[in-house]
């Protein structure tokens, strides 16, 4: 495998200067750099082009990271909450030099696993540079050594996001973090102002609160998490209240300006004009793909109106041998999600051809603590739809393991089919709510019915064995 336009070796050059490969993968994220692999073991010919580091959004400066700092914040609430357990603790000290050291470390060790696997790969070479499309199937690859032009049978687009900028007056001069650069900070904020309340802001706002900055988030809706039901979201505002965060929703921030070291947003909140100072700012408010600079027109790739890429179930795009995948191609914007479009991809290439992004289960986990894990239908999405579901909800100190210890903050609720008795979906916003929402993934996978979970033997004490109690008054009516 080669990282130099000099050296390549499985490219083909032809008359014109240009390298033919059999695929050619752009972008190494958690799609495009498993697939090149696949790919590559089955005796294609692969150039895989990397900008710059191996593992993508999730490796670098998402999962990865993000979960590694979560960690540390966890560590440091848990050592303050010590009293609580019996355990005397003179000082909690944070320092963010030595998390950030961790979390680097951790990365480093992630990206050079992927790199020493690739290594192994005789049909690949790895490029680094920006590809651009100079025509179909054929791109134009800047590296630190020169131009490099590959054409190739078939060419997969995995680019991925970048953070969204606020574009309000006085934006630059406040000088603000987005998620990625938050995270190579050496201090602990005074005053943490965060502009959104999705996932990634609720994630760094209690991570930073538990660092030891006093956090107000401010959020446009008028909750956080749009996307949840209303009693999810309104417990889980109740539980980053409780731990000392200030959350404004219905904040429509339309001005900033920074003298110094304050920092002040004016925003629109409910109709009233309010003035918020802080010391440092963090903007989270969506993410942006990365097509505006690949020359998506050459290839004959359509764009829709926010820049993500169109597929089709199969991840095909309006280009002739052409696929996109992961976050690019716009919708749920999660690793996994993006490791299946890699297995759809690869099953259509390498397998029977089968699998498609028709009716997979989208999953999700929000690494608050306590988590909330989601899959399937909410109710929200029931009433919409008008479907007819009957709810099973209880707070999680109903849990003997939550009381046990000392996680009691959160709320368990599932969706259940009348008619079929089967389970439709669950948001479990409570200790290790992800593992406890896995399960009702599986159960939804076998057809299981809620009955089963209801009567069935679970360990004790496990969180699992709430299951028991979150459908033992369950009436189908």
């Amino acid at each position: 495998m080669s990282s130099s336009p000099q050296l390549l070796t499985n490219g083909r050059a032809s008359g014109d200067g240009r390298f033919h490969y059999d695929a050619l993968v752009i972008g190494a994220g958690q799609a495009g750099g498993p697939l090149a692999a696949a790919l590559a073991e089955a005796g294609r010919r692969v150039a895989l082009i990397k900008k710059r580091h191996l593992g993508g959004t999730c490796v670098n400066v998402g999962c990865t990271p993000t979960k590694a700092m979560v960690a540390s914040a966890a560590a440091a609430h848990l050592a303050r909450r010590g009293d609580e357990f019996g355990i005397d603790i003179a000082s909690v000290g944070v320092d963010m030099a030595r998390v950030r050291r961790r979390k680097q470390a951790i990365v480093t060790d992630f990206r050079e696993g992927i790199r020493s696997s690739y290594n192994q790969l005789e049909c690949l070479d790895l490029i680094c540079g920006h590809a651009r499309f100079a025509q179909p199937r054929s791109v134009e690859i800047n590296t630190a050594a020169g131009t490099l032009r590959v054409n190739a049978e078939n060419v997969f687009i995995d680019v991925g996001s970048r953070p969204v900028e606020l574009a309000v007056p006085g934006m630059a001069a406040a000088q603000p973090l987005d998620s990625t650069s938050i995270m190579e900070l050496d201090r602990v904020p005074a005053h943490l102002l965060v502009v959104g309340g999705g996932y990634v802001g609720v994630e760094f706002a209690q991570m930073f609160r538990r660092f030891g900055s006093e956090v107000t988030i401010l959020q446009r809706a008028d909750q956080l998490l749009p996307r949840e039901d209303r009693d999810i979201a309104t417990t889980l505002e109740a539980i980053l209240v409780e731990d000392g965060i200030d959350v404004i929703t219905e904040a429509d921030v339309f001005s900033a300006n920074r003298d110094d070291a304050e920092l002040e947003l004016i925003a629109d909140v409910n109709g009233a004009e309010r003035r918020i100072s802080g010391s440092d700012l963090l903007v989270a408010t969506g993410r942006r793909p990365n097509t505006d600079d690949l020359g998506l027109d050459k290839a004959g790739v359509d764009v829709d109106g926010h820049g993500f890429i169109v597929v089709d179930e199969e991840l095909r795009t309006s280009a002739d041998g052409v696929w996109a995948l992961g976050d690019v191609k716009g919708g749920p914007a999660f690793t996994h999600i993006s490791f299946d479009d890699f297995r759809v991809v690869r099953d259509h290439l390498l397998g029977s051809g089968h699998r498609s992004t028709n009716d997979r289960y989208i999953p999700y986990t929000v690494y608050t603590d306590p988590q909330l894990g989601r899959v399937g239908m909410s109710e929200r999405e029931a009433e919409s739809a008008g479907r007819r579901v009957v709810v099973a909800s209880m707070p999680a100190k109903r849990v003997a393991r939550s009381i046990e210890t000392g996680n009691t903050g959160g709320l368990w609720k599932a969706l259940i089919d009348p008619d079929s008795e089967k389970i439709l979906g669950a948001a479990i916003l409570g200790q290790e709510g992800g593992e406890i929402m896995s399960v009702f993934q599986v159960a939804m996978m076998g057809g299981l019915s809620y009955k089963q979970l209801r009567d069935g033997v679970f360990a004790h004490p496990t969180y699992a064995e709430g299951l028991n109690n979150l459908f033992a008054d369950v009436d189908l009516g």
